[in-house]
């Protein structure tokens, strides 16, 4: 059985393993002015951040129309008999709506599988890389279907961000607590729970926010992938994998950039760190949670409270 993988440009995954993997990827658009590009076609995560810090230019994302995934999916299903396709949140997001409606509209019932993975950037790609890896090694698509909705609980993403300037351009904070928090200088730090972002808290420098994600990811005693992400600090990146190593060691962990239609919100210096656990380890970590926490408080300021924050143009 031929089975074709999809995601979205929000799965932020690393060029090499699109390829290597055969993974289909339908682009978010990026606005700028009324001009419209798709994510990762018309416009690159350089040009991105050029046109945000350089120029002071004010992007906007919105979702693809469900034309785009139908085209995508019709030219699959000539070669493939089922098409499984994993998109970001549908809490965050309304990419997952338009490849229901593409499907829908195709009448391709069972072929097509559209599944909410309930997570984005590298968790979203280190479930579509496991629904690929599965389907190279020859499991028929129920069995990837039911892999990859067990994984989803499995899979967690962390994110350190460098200023709350881009999530106030976005709309996501007030004015007032983007500039004290600029003038303090804090981190903040953000997670993906059931498919909502939420606040962690706090750091007060950027070496503790990069410690708070080696920490997060520590309280997992079995890892089966790994990913670091960032927006414009290679450097950064490559010094947070070496201290995750250790972590994962019999996996690869691969560093990939965040997309243009997440770097909107992100900004420059944002770092996420995704991982999928183990399923014979979790009952461990579950118990040991209470106690991680303990280890460590992030700094709280009573005048900067994080809401929960939602996509919802993407």
């Amino acid at each position: 059985m031929t089975i074709g993988i999809v995601t979205d440009s929000t799965a932020d995954l690393p060029a090499e393993a699109v390829k290597d993997l055969d993974i289909n990827i339908v682009p978010a658009y990026i606005i700028f002015d009324s001009k419209t590009y798709r994510d990762g076609v018309d416009i690159s995560q350089d040009e991105l951040y050029h046109r945000m810090v350089d120029l002071e230019q004010t992007a906007t994302t919105s979702q693809p129309p469900p034309s785009d995934f139908a085209e995508l999916f019709k030219r699959l299903l000539k070669d493939h008999e089922r098409i499984i396709s994993i998109q970001v949140t549908s809490r965050l997001s309304g990419i997952y709506a338009s490849a229901v409606q593409a499907k829908d509209s195709l009448g391709a019932g069972s072929r097509i599988t559209v599944i909410d993975s309930e997570t984005v950037s590298m968790a979203l790609g280190l479930l579509t890389q496991l629904a690929a890896r599965l389907a190279r090694a020859g499991e028929n698509a129920e069995r990837i279907i039911e892999e990859i909705r067990l994984n989803i609980s499995r899979t967690h993403i962390w994110a350190a961000f460098d200023t709350l300037k881009y999530l106030q351009r976005g709309g996501r904070i007030g004015r007032a607590k983007a500039l004290l928090g600029s003038v303090l200088n804090i981190k903040p730090l953000l997670t993906i729970r059931q498919g909502e972002i939420h606040p962690l808290g706090i750091a007060r420098t950027r070496s503790r926010a990069i410690d708070r994600l080696v920490e997060l990811c520590a309280s997992f005693p079995g890892i089966e992938d790994m990913a670091v992400v960032h927006s414009t600090t290679p450097h950064d990146a490559g010094a947070l994998r070496e201290k995750l190593n250790g972590l994962c060691p019999p996996c690869p962990i691969s560093i990939s950039r965040l997309g243009p239609a997440l770097g909107v919100h992100g900004g420059p210096g944002t770092l996420v760190v995704a991982l999928r656990e183990k399923a014979a380890d979790i009952a461990t970590r579950l118990k040991s949670d209470a106690t991680d926490r303990k280890k460590f408080n992030l700094p709280t300021l009573p005048d900067i409270r994080l809401p929960k924050l939602r996509f919802g143009e993407i």
